[in-house]
């Protein structure tokens, strides 16, 4: 199956770039490149891609309103965005994690970081190393914003958690570590598809649009304490 790719920077020349990268890719493809947010939003809603690769610092509309706008269209659920910015200090990925971002690199990462994030991102995972978890998350919590929409989802959580099972919490604690699907299988010692398994079973009575909001819920919840 090919990822679909959107691009968003007002730089042209990295876009050609990266999509002489990732056309060059037997899995993916580049479907679309926008300059700004508005752009960004208005494409995503035409082509539908799997992964948005965004900018953060664009003219008018930037990549962080951008991402909120598409994170919260019900009709967009299937995209995920990844950002990607040279700009990276804690208040920009916080508030990208709040927007409904699903990664967060440096334009300085290697090529092939820059690639195996995107499959990561398409496969629903979050692109955070587990120190960049804790910290982000542990600021996050520090300033919650009320009304975003997995603050939204963390009230109703009371009821939400009592739905989980005993392996469905064990495992959502190990995502909240950092944790990919391969180290959860090992460590629990069964197959990854199993562990993939309880993971969405996980986010999805909690209603959380990815693993990122699920290491959310987890330290909000206290499941996971910092």
């Amino acid at each position: 199956m090919t990822i679909r790719v959107l691009l968003a920077d007002d730089q042209e020349l990295l876009r050609s770039t990266f999509r002489i990268l990732i056309d060059s890719c037997d899995d993916m493809e580049v479907v679309a490149e926008a300059a700004d947010g508005a752009e960004a939003v208005e494409l995503t809603r035409n082509h539908r891609p799997d992964v948005v690769v965004m900018d953060i610092r664009m003219p008018g509309t930037d990549g962080l309103a951008a991402t909120a706008a598409i994170c919260g269209d019900p009709e967009l659920a299937g995209t995920r965005i990844l950002i990607l910015t040279t700009f990276e200090i804690d208040e920009y990925v916080a508030q990208a994690l709040r927007s409904g971002a699903s990664g967060f690199l440096g334009k300085d990462v290697s090529t092939s970081t820059l690639l195996a994030g995107i499959r990561t991102v398409a496969a629903g995972e979050a692109l955070l190393s587990p120190q960049a978890t804790r910290t982000l998350i542990t600021r996050f919590l520090n300033t919650p914003e009320p009304g975003t929409p997995d603050l939204d989802a963390v009230q109703r959580v009371p009821v939400d958690l009592a739905a989980l099972t005993g392996r469905e919490r064990e495992v959502m604690i190990l995502v909240a570590e950092g944790l990919s699907n391969a180290q959860i299988a090992e460590k629990l010692f069964v197959s990854p598809l199993t562990a993939r398994t309880h993971v969405h079973r996980a986010m999805a009575k909690l209603e959380a649009r990815d693993r990122a909001q699920l290491v959310v819920i987890a330290y909000r919840t206290g499941l996971v304490s910092w």
